[in-house]
């Protein structure tokens, strides 16, 4: 174990108020943790792949499918009709359920789950993006489940799901291939996540050109989506875990040279490739494996995307960046090598805050470059909710773990962070 000793550089915050140093003195690090590693997905990738799309049904034993999508453009486009070819080429039944909204909420899975039994479904397909396929998660296990759905994004674990796939319209959210869905509960618009692997899919189709119509906002939120989800395991309380480390800042690396890219012409399919990939890497946790993880900035957004239906991304780029800045002085070190490693600062040995700060301050620049908001009045949220936004997280006098441990008047700070953060 290793003690960080890093509190003796006696480092203000950017609001010069000193955090409580008791968040981060005596912390104790471990070194790589055990781990179990299961990613039993199939991935179908490259041009025209969804006209595979029943072989693989077929393959993984589905013989009558729930299609399971979002809005008019999977039907504007053909893909839909594609989809659906390629099912009836395999004899594939289908019936289909349009209408996943982003933040996806529970009344459309009640009524997944309503049809599927009446229908003997036995297969999902979602076809879009992180919304459609947390939706089809949520209805995959509900289905076989004898009680409310909702039970599953209230801690309980679920042992079984419908097998479903995926045809993958937008790089964001990676769960595509991953075992892990969120959804928006109505009454009280709490947004809550559930996990386990019978949610992973068993197979997904990633077709880069099916992202290249998307507007150069929606991709931003994606990329900001996609670094987050790498941060999120990034900052950690493990130590000796270099090759997961390396492995983030590689996919960190190609989202900072390929998101403007794209941004700049959208129809640059190499550029989208690379994205789609690095967002299926940065979510099936292969680069957090034996490492302690943080998740707090996703949860502190969830509430701000819950309760103002703002793109998840938006919400997490005005959110992480809050975050960095509130904890960065737990770990100076980390946020320094962060800065060199990812965003090219160069090392200040005598004060590496400075170098750490230097870093946040790029990161903040790059969300606003790519078209991103960077405070609560871009992304259209209210001070004056922040005492409903913290209720809603739910910590009451308990607190959160991970790379910090967080208490109730620590997420209020990082609203308030949010609120007022600027440009340098």
């Amino acid at each position: 174990m290793i003690v960080n000793n890093l509190c003796k550089y006696n480092i203000d915050c950017l609001s010069n108020k000193k955090l409580s140093l008791n968040l981060y003195q005596n912390e104790i690090f471990i070194l790589m943790e055990n781990f179990n590693f299961y990613s039993p997905t199939e991935f179908v990738f490259g041009r025209d792949r969804e006209n595979e799309s029943g072989k693989y049904v077929r393959k993984y034993g589905g013989s009558k499918v729930l299609l399971h999508y979002g809005s008019n453009s999977a039907k504007r486009s053909g893909l839909l009709d594609r989809v659906k070819k390629s099912l009836e080429a395999e004899n594939v039944e289908y019936v289909e359920l349009g209408g996943v909204q982003p933040n996806p909420h529970d009344s459309l899975v009640y009524k997944g789950i309503e049809v599927c039994r009446k229908e003997n479904v036995n297969f999902i397909l979602a076809i879009g993006g992180g919304s459609a396929i947390d939706s089809a998660k949520a209805i995959a296990m509900g289905v076989p489940y004898d009680g409310d759905f909702w039970d599953f994004y209230s801690g309980k674990s679920p042992k079984e799901a419908l097998p479903i796939g995926t045809v993958l319209t937008i790089a964001a959210a990676g769960s595509e291939g991953s075992g892990d869905s969120v959804i928006t509960k109505e009454e009280g618009m709490l947004k809550r996540g559930a996990g386990g692997n019978c949610l992973r899919p068993k197979f997904s189709v990633l077709n880069p050109q099916l992202t290249t119509t998307l507007p150069a906002y929606q991709t931003a939120c994606g990329a900001t989506d996609i670094m987050a989800h790498i941060f999120e395991r990034y900052f950690t309380n493990t130590r000796e875990v270099e090759v997961t480390d390396r492995l983030c800042e590689a996919l960190l690396l190609t989202m900072i040279k390929e998101t403007p890219r794209v941004i700049a012409d959208p129809t640059n399919y190499d550029a989208r490739a690379n994205i789609m990939w690095a967002g299926m890497v940065a979510h099936n946790n292969i680069v957090g494996v034996g490492r302690e993880q943080d998740w707090n900035s996703h949860g502190i957004e969830h509430e701000l995307s819950a309760l103002y239906d703002c793109a998840h991304g938006a919400g997490l780029a005005v959110i992480m960046p809050a975050w960095m800045e509130y904890v960065y002085r737990h770990d100076v070190l980390r946020f320094a090598q962060m800065a060199t490693r990812v965003w090219g600062c160069e090392m200040n040995f005598s004060n590496p805050a400075v170098t750490a700060r230097e870093g946040i301050k790029r990161f903040r620049r790059f969300l606003h470059d790519i078209g991103m908001p960077t405070n609560f009045e871009e992304l259209g949220a209210k001070e004056s909710d922040i005492p409903y936004l913290v209720k809603t997280f739910g910590l009451g006098e308990g607190e959160t773990g991970g790379f910090v441990h967080l208490k109730s008047e620590d997420i209020e700070n990082i609203y308030r962070l949010a609120v007022k953060s600027k440009l340098a």
